[in-house]
């Protein structure tokens, strides 16, 4: 049975000794949590990165992707994490794509997130992640859009090539932490995404004029910002003159760009040896061209100073997502949760305690 835990601190592993506790945070709680704290969520998400950039208090393997044969344009993928600091816990992401799930009117993307405890590695917490890698993506597009836009004119018109639900967290977070824009343009293939996706703009209140484009060229000519969030597993846009206004791109879904037109941008990354992995259109940029000298740098490298950004190209931010990103979230949606003592415990989760019986 479950129980809520009404004394529950954001230590996890305060129970007494050999009773560790074992909490299960749904989906309505993660999002109870994250709704209306866009600025928070952004610098807890800043603080990992540059934590996991500083190089001395994180650990982030590569991530590990389950392949399904019988099923090829679905994966499953294992994130795991460290991070240490004040947040020092340990966990795995554990995500599944299925973009057939989208025809059947659900979300791609279905998660759960484990928190092991950074003393004794007992698993503390199990959390629907789906919502945690959403708002990590966007928080992360919402930081690097700052940072990037600094040298270029402000933008009046963003453009989203897809229109599911990473493209409505990632407008939510771009207006949540200050952005606002003369026109908002949708282009997706399926005629309900967009009609989904406008209906969101039109409640948020936010969106100034809604265009809907009716192809991936208008919609990229159109806009200073273009986001792409699809479900692509290649390349599928490659006129580079399409660029020719030289937008910023934030290039969430990774796989969207031919890699002639990433040679021909300036290209900023979350963590170089992450994003040139898993075919992504930095991986097959770096095989077409032999070198990575097409890499500008990281993010950290722009907010530290390091690189300047030339504004004569496109300029493309291509974030692979980093498992201690998810790992710095959850633990912070664990210790609100459990600040407002509204934990649900597992009795018994853990039964095998004594070594010799």
């Amino acid at each position: 049975m479950t129980r809520i835990h009404p004394s529950a601190t954001t230590s996890p592993m305060s129970e007494p000794a050999g009773a560790p506790a074992f909490a299960v945070i749904s989906g309505a709680q993660v999002q109870r949590v994250l709704t209306g704290r866009e600025d928070q969520v952004v610098e807890v998400i800043d603080d990992a990165y540059r934590l996991h950039c500083f190089g001395g208090g994180t650990e982030n393997p590569r991530s590990c992707s389950l392949r399904l044969p019988d099923r090829p344009a679905s994966r499953i993928m294992a994130l795991p994490a460290s991070i240490g600091g004040h947040v020092g816990v340990d966990g795995v992401q554990w995500i599944s794509s299925f973009p057939g799930n989208v025809a059947a009117g659900r979300p791609r993307a279905s998660a759960v997130l484990i928190l092991n405890d950074h003393d004794t590695g007992y698993p503390f917490a199990c959390m629907e992640g789906s919502i945690i890698s959403a708002t990590r993506t966007a928080a992360l597009a919402a930081l690097a859009a700052e940072w990037l836009g600094c040298a270029r004119p402000r933008p009046t018109r963003i453009g989203f090539f897809g229109a599911g639900l990473m493209a409505r967290y990632v407008h939510t977070y771009l207006v949540g932490t200050g952005w606002s824009f003369d026109e908002t343009g949708v282009y997706d293939l399926a005629a309900d995404s967009v009609a989904g996706f406008r209906g969101y703009l039109e409640r948020s209140g936010a969106a100034g004029r809604i265009a809907g484009y009716d192809s991936a060229e208008r919609l990229i000519r159109a806009s200073d910002v273009v986001v792409f969030a699809t479900v692509a597993t290649r390349p599928h846009v490659g006129d580079l003159s399409w660029f020719g206004h030289n937008p910023l791109v934030l290039h969430m879904s990774l796989r969207d760009l031919a890699p002639e037109v990433v040679l021909a941008s300036v290209n900023i990354v979350d963590d170089v040896e992450h994003s040139l992995t898993g075919n992504t259109s930095m991986a097959l940029a770096e095989r077409l061209a032999g070198n990575r000298d097409f890499l500008c740098g990281t993010l950290d490298d722009v907010m530290d100073g390091r690189v300047m950004l030339p504004v004569d190209r496109p300029l493309v931010f291509s974030p692979f997502g980093l498992g201690v990103l998810d790992v710095a979230l959850g633990k912070y949606v664990y210790d609100e949760v459990s600040r407002g003592g509204e934990l649900r415990v597992v009795d018994d989760f853990f039964h095998e305690l004594r070594r010799y019986g």
